[in-house]
């Protein structure tokens, strides 16, 4: 089976999307999974001090329930699955390859094509082996090559499976967050919580992706997307290869947001440019002054994340993008962290009706991808926030769709708003 080439935009009536176009919804191997032990963040939830509320323990267990969980998304109507690979199972420890994990994620990739589902691949969705961290993560000069071979290894056993693949999820998300305030000085436990976390790995350091030195890790994080996406090609020729990104739209005087998107932005765009297409991912807008980014205007509506529910955030994101992008643009990530559905609703509209108006000026977007299927593990936050269109029993692991879900899967079969 080969891997399925993107589909061509088109010119549509003004409420429909293109022929091809794909209706999907987002999930990353570590927030659902379960019992990703050999992972670095496993180990930063499990030591004390943590800045992580909760440890992730079995998540969704989709880990064994990915074939009922692609069967649901099949029947509320979506076409497509975005999940990610864990290295940390696949390669538990440095050069040993499980070919049992990948035979178990040739069965996921088997179960979701086989309800019609194109399988959108995360390669790394922020989580790597503890191994990895514990020898520097993208901070050592050499990590690109190691990157390159688990991507290599997958591609050679997978990649006919796989419709689309990003080889790393918001790589600059570390620009953005540094952007704001040092991360460092808001959360005074990550230091102690990364030192716990190095001695438990019998390492004098633990660098995960989202807490090491961004000046080192940025090239060697742009590296190994190319390196990687090198590999895979030689593996499967037609498998589309990019990178999702962190975006939101910023507004802010002129100079202003031009040093905004510079740092947070506009390098990674340049890697999407020499790629096969470029993912958004979309939440909310930035308001930015002289001192960093401003916090919600009085009296807005927050989200469980703190942020403002501003659902037409996509549209001017996704004009500024293809601006500075040539390539496709999938939105690879859109939703609200909400316990009232009904807002999920309304976020969906209007985030919808600002990407069909970006459609109708001929931008061209390929899919849309909601954040996310399930209620999963976010995180510093743990289970607390709900970004899922299907609701998760945290004991029965009983899946209930809610509202939205049917909502969004009525606009996925017609094709239309």
């Amino acid at each position: 089976m080969m891997a399925v080439p993107l589909p061509t935009s088109a010119a549509v009536p003004h409420r429909a999307f293109p022929k091809g176009f794909l209706w999907g919804a987002s999930m990353a191997g570590h927030q659902v999974e379960g019992n990703d032990v050999n992972s670095d963040y496993w180990v930063l939830e499990s030591v004390k001090p943590t800045v992580f509320a909760e440890p992730v323990g079995d998540a969704c267990d989709f880990y064994h329930r990915y074939a009922d969980d692609a069967a649901l998304t099949a029947q509320l109507g979506l076409n497509c699955l975005r999940f990610s690979l864990e290295w940390s199972r696949i390669e538990p420890e440095p050069g040993n390859f499980s070919i049992a994990e990948l035979d178990h994620y040739a069965r996921v990739l088997e179960a979701v094509r086989s309800h019609g589902l194109a399988p959108f691949v995360t390669f790394s969705h922020f989580t790597v082996p503890r191994w990895f961290a514990a020898r520097g993560g993208f901070e050592e000069r050499d990590a690109p090559q190691f990157f390159a071979r688990f991507v290599e290894k997958v591609t050679r056993h997978l990649g006919h499976f796989i419709h689309t693949a990003a080889t790393f999820n918001e790589p600059n998300l570390i620009n953005t967050v540094f952007w704001r305030k040092d991360l460092r000085a808001e959360l005074p436990t990550i230091d102690p919580m990364v030192a716990a976390a190095a001695k438990a790995s019998g390492s004098d350091r633990f660098v995960s992706y989202l807490l090491g030195d961004e000046t080192k890790m940025q090239p060697v994080l742009k590296q190994a997307h190319f390196e990687a996406m090198r590999a895979a090609k030689a593996e499967c020729p037609n498998l589309p290869i990019g990178v999702t990104l962190a975006m939101q739209d910023d507004q802010a005087p002129a100079e202003l947001l031009n040093a905004r998107r510079r740092a947070c932005y506009d390098g990674w765009l340049e890697v999407a440019d020499k790629s096969d297409f470029l993912g958004i991912q979309v939440y909310t807008r930035g308001q930015v002054g002289p001192q960093g980014e401003l916090p919600p205007p009085l009296g807005a509506e927050r989200t469980q994340m703190g942020y403002e529910f501003y659902p037409q955030a996509l549209g001017p994101v996704v004009r500024y993008a293809a601006s500075k992008v040539r390539k496709p643009i999938f939105i690879t990530e859109n939703g609200v962290g909400t316990e009232d559905d009904a807002r999920r609703i309304v976020y969906i509209d209007s985030a919808l009706r600002a990407l069909r108006d970006c459609l109708n000026d001929g931008i061209d977007v390929r899919g849309y991808l909601h954040w996310s299927l399930l209620d999963n593990y976010e995180w510093l936050y743990g289970y607390r926030p709900k970004f899922g269109l299907v609701a998760v029993d945290r004991t029965t692991f009983v899946r209930t769709p809610k509202p939205s879900a049917f909502h969004l899967g009525a606009i996925a079969r017609r094709n239309a708003l």
